[in-house]
């Protein structure tokens, strides 16, 4: 059973590929869940960030509030449950990665302010930073990230 996200702070880990390009079986992983890739996050190549600080915005206020009124952001923001986003009323551009139930990287778009981004069927979570961001991280279509809870956040939900 999948336990239920609540809003707080952690650390975003880019653990690779699901499709085999990073030399690891993409079926094997899926079976293993995103608590089995946790261990793997510390260990990560030199070319994908490591520790990157993340708010997670899991109730209806956190979500509606996200980005709105800031001039930035360091790290990123997870909103949970969350298929589709929206830049109007912001005040920059943001990176937007579409996450499925394995936190595994649907799509990623670059949004300015004013767009709406189309909803994605299979999306179970939105992850946003600023543009660019993404890419700098290794977050890209196909790629599977790990969520470290921090010192304030429970723990993150596991996944079957």
């Amino acid at each position: 059973m999948v336990g239920r996200w609540r809003d707080g702070t952690g650390t975003l880990h880019v653990v690779g590929s699901t499709d085999g390009a990073d030399g690891a079986d993409g079926a094997e992983e899926d079976r293993e869940g995103a608590e089995g890739s946790a261990g793997r996050a510390e260990g990560l190549s030199a070319g994908r960030a490591a520790g990157i600080p993340l708010t997670i915005a899991a109730s209806y206020r956190a979500r509606a509030r996200g980005l709105l009124g800031r001039d930035g952001l360091t790290g990123a923001l997870l909103l949970t449950p969350a298929s589709g986003v929206h830049t109007f009323r912001m005040r920059f551009a943001i990176d937007v990665a579409y996450l499925d139930r394995r936190l595994t990287v649907l799509d990623v778009h670059t949004l300015r302010p004013g767009r709406l981004g189309r909803p994605r069927l299979r999306s179970r979570h939105v992850l946003e930073a600023e543009a660019g961001a993404l890419e700098r991280w290794g977050v890209r279509r196909g790629v599977r990230v790990v969520i470290a809870p921090g010192p304030s956040a429970p723990p993150a939900p596991s996944v079957r």
